[in-house]
């Protein structure tokens, strides 16, 4: 369910009414039940009585208002993660669709992680993960992540760039059904470095990601790159890989706020979330908007059942 003091509940209760019958009785929702039922009373939409409600029992609602985040919540949020992560370790769920959380209660409470993401690859045992970003019209990969901007070009690597691409090539090939995917890679500076004039690391770091990719997957995959990054989202591709967050975000976001997901790859079950924040200054007032966390649910049920079907 997420930040208890945030959009969570009421994006819950949005989707589990927005939810096709098939769908709602596979649902396991794992939250403080008088939370949830309070963000469904905020948004008009009752609960489901076929979906199935982990109630842990956490908090008194008194202590988690919409829009005033509390320690308590933030402990609260991180159960409700831990008690997820327990059901898809022990077999019992195939995919997990998270809330907006709150990252500085989360902390606060002992969460040592900087998000959901690293969390659940510490937790299901995976050794790299890469962000993904799914929207109707673009799909975005992110070489790094949650790092400030003046520390990309120490984080940036052959071989992190290099996962970024193949790990979302092979999303594309299972999990989108496109075989022969084109994929155009971003550079880093202005001009992709114009021959090291304005930077050296797309020549040095990129360009040999883009080979590496290349004789690993084969001609089956268009690989171009390192392209302009400020005339590339121009150009047709299934898949870009981005250097930085915002590098990647803020095109897709422009494009399909609405219903853009973001997709974990490298964790070994699917994991998608809303590609928003837990949005304090709305929480509570039925306003939010539960496309994205909609999409991500819908994304989530069509990836788990075909990886059941090919597996």
């Amino acid at each position: 369910m997420g930040d208890p003091s945030g959009i969570g509940p009421e994006l819950v209760a949005e989707g589990l009414a927005a939810a096709a019958p098939a769908l709602r009785g596979r649902l396991v929702v794992f939250c403080d039940r008088a939370i949830l039922e309070r963000g469904a009373a905020t948004v008009g939409r009752p609960v489901p009585g076929d979906v199935t409600v982990v109630d842990r029992g956490e908090l008194d609602p008194d202590m988690a208002l919409p829009g005033s985040p509390s320690g308590q919540g933030g402990l609260a949020q991180v159960a409700y993660l831990e008690s997820a992560v327990a059901a898809a370790r022990a077999g019992e769920i195939a995919g997990v669709v998270t809330a907006p959380i709150c990252k500085t209660t989360a902390r606060a409470a002992h969460f040592e992680f900087v998000g959901h993401t690293d969390f659940l690859a510490a937790r299901l045992g995976a050794s790299r993960v890469h962000m993904m970003f799914v929207g109707t019209r673009m799909k975005v990969v992110l070489a790094t992540a949650h790092v400030p901007l003046a520390m990309v070009p120490q984080e940036l690597t052959t071989d992190g760039v290099a996962s970024a691409a193949l790990m979302a090539v092979d999303a594309l090939r299972r999990d989108f059904g496109i075989p022969r995917p084109r994929v155009g890679v971003l550079g880093l500076n202005p001009h992709a470095g114009e021959g090291g004039l304005f930077g050296s690391e797309d020549a040095a770091i990129i360009a040999p990601a883009i080979e590496m990719c290349r004789r690993q997957l084969g001609p089956e995959v268009e690989l171009a790159g390192p392209l302009v990054p400020d005339v590339a989202f121009r150009q047709e591709f299934d898949l870009f890989v981005a250097m930085y967050h915002d590098q990647g975000l803020i095109p897709v976001k422009l494009l399909d706020f609405d219903s853009t997901v973001h997709l974990t790859l490298g964790l070994g079950i699917v994991r998608t979330s809303p590609d928003h924040g837990v949005a304090y200054d709305i929480a509570g007032k039925g306003t939010a908007r539960a496309h994205s966390f909609i999409a991500a649910m819908n994304l989530c049920e069509r990836l788990v059942d075909r990886r059941i079907s090919e597996p």
